[in-house]
């Protein structure tokens, strides 16, 4: 395993990274080239080997942002506290931003269907993907920058994150933010924005040159602390329906998810496709996928938006809408480019 480990590492620093975090990008690559250190990596179960989780374990125990040297030393040192928050932890970024690629979509739905939105985020961390009802945002194509507020109701704070995204294409970006009347989430682990040390780890997990997310993370949560989401613990393919069933008949259900499906095996890729169908037919729902390319390359080789070319989705996001592709997006919600 020590080679495809050292190859995932090196194409987190030379692809994902990169332009995002020199930081991160130098750890990744100080890894990829340190053979002991691999295989200490590789005795850790497949999925707690991504770099993100590493870095973020490490951060949250104190590791500093710098040269890999030092945080090489630092690994040394206190590898086996940094193995017991690996193996105890998961990569649950819960990325606010990403709300900005997903606005349009929810938007055009709200306007379709001519009813407000019922929420259901599989992967959902925190919640705090659950209210693009409650963020500012700011669109900027290059020559306008179109600006979103939420209508004041007396439930949003003050600091509401604006969240800024780069847009090319024929965005259909709306006039106002859709109504949203019910929001649930299922987790393997859901997080409590009341809890300190959910909180700490969620800004572990912000990459280190990023203090904006880190404070839009604060805002968001302090959103969240006001109207808590129904957050439920299991796998997503077990709880999809039940949950789905308790969305007010009244609403437009959309189930979404971001970042979610890499951790997620092929099988149980199928099982959420066919579950979906199955949702679909009984219950009438929209899906929007936001998902890197691990996800849209299958394990036997085939694709599952093959009409999209791969090198497009280096680094990014792929927003799928009911499965049709519209737009290739910045994984923490800074770009859309729509197709």
């Amino acid at each position: 395993m020590t080679g495809r480990t050292a190859a995932w590492y090196r194409h987190f620093g030379t692809v994902d990274a990169p332009g995002s975090s020199p930081c991160y990008a130098e750890w990744s690559l100080g890894i990829a080239e340190d053979p002991p250190l691999i295989a200490r990596i590789d005795l850790w179960p497949n999925d707690k080997r991504q770099p993100i989780l590493l870095f973020a374990a490490a951060r949250f125990l104190g590791a500093v942002p710098g040269p890999f040297v030092e945080f090489r030393r630092f690994l040394a040192t206190h590898w086996e506290e940094v193995s017991r928050v690996v193996l105890s932890r998961a990569t649950q970024t819960n990325e606010a931003g990403r709300c900005a690629t997903l606005l349009p979509s929810l938007a055009a739905i709200a306007a379709a269907e001519g009813r407000p939105l019922a929420l259901l985020e599989v992967g959902a961390s925190a919640g705090l993907a659950l209210y693009p009802d409650r963020y500012r945002y700011e669109y900027d194509d290059g020559t306008t920058v179109t600006r979103l507020s939420p209508v004041s109701d007396g439930g949003t704070p003050a600091a509401a994150p604006i969240l800024t995204c780069a847009t090319s294409g024929l965005v259909p970006l709306p006039a106002a933010l859709p109504p949203v009347v019910w929001r649930a989430g299922i987790d393997l682990n859901p997080l409590d924005v009341d809890n300190p040390d959910d909180v700490a780890w969620l800004e572990a997990l912000v990459w280190p040159e990023q203090e904006f997310r880190r404070e839009r993370l604060r805002q968001a949560a302090a959103i969240a602390r006001q109207d808590p989401p129904l957050l439920v613990a299991g796998d997503l393919n077990e709880r999809l329906l039940e949950v789905a069933a308790r969305a007010p008949a009244e609403a437009t259900l959309v189930v979404f998810h971001s970042a979610v499906m890499g951790y997620v095996s092929a099988e149980g890729r199928l099982a959420f496709r066919q579950a979906m169908a199955r949702l679909s037919a009984s219950r009438g729902c929209h899906w929007l996928s936001n998902e890197g390319q691990m996800v849209i390359d299958q394990e036997d080789g085939s694709t599952v938006v093959p009409e999209v070319d791969p090198q497009l989705i280096l680094g990014r996001f792929l927003l799928t809408h009911n499965g049709t592709p519209v737009a290739i997006t910045g994984p923490h919600g800074q770009s859309l480019d729509w197709l």
